[in-house]
């Protein structure tokens, strides 16, 4: 086996997510050599990234927990949510923390290259977490704190905007 080749298979790239965050001064909760979570502002509230490394399946998984508690009783409109807002998802997908009443992204990505690949896929990923969390903010927050109904709370996202105001 060559060593570039070794090297690869035995990195573990919550190392790399740990200097990624840490280049931008941001606080880690690194829990153990497999875990890493850390804690974003978002444009609408602070956001908890949590990441962890499967080593023998070579994966990396991102669950990106929106701090919005529902304080609705019928949770048919939670899943009738998800399923409208990850019919329009082309990457990750949301679900439904039911322990802690709150909506979270996940995204896993299977990591076989080298570690300039690495960082690429890491920074994609926890951008495209952080950006599809804040565009459904909004309408989890009226589903999940209002009780409005899903398609409707989903409506202006359905909306093609033409132009800039």
């Amino acid at each position: 086996m060559n060593l570039a080749k070794n090297y690869a298979l035995n990195y573990n790239p919550i190392d790399l997510v740990e200097n990624i965050f840490s280049a931008r001064s941001f606080e880690l909760d690194r829990r153990n050599v497999n875990e890493v979570a850390v804690e974003v502002q978002g444009k609408w509230n602070n956001m908890l990234l949590f990441f962890a490394w499967e080593e023998n399946m070579h994966c990396l998984h991102l669950s990106c927990l929106m701090d919005i508690k529902s304080t609705i009783e019928d949770r048919s409109k939670i899943f009738e949510l998800l399923a409208l807002i990850n019919e329009e998802l082309w990457v990750g997908h949301f679900s439904y923390w039911a322990e802690q009443n709150m909506p979270v992204f996940k995204h896993s990505v299977i990591l076989n290259d080298g570690e300039d690949v690495f960082e690429t896929q890491i920074r994609q990923i926890i951008d495209i977490a952080i950006k599809e969390c804040e565009r459904m903010f909004p309408i989890f927050n009226v589903v999940l704190t209002k009780g409005m109904e899903p398609r409707q709370a989903l409506y202006p996202m359905m909306m093609e905007t033409i132009g800039q105001a």
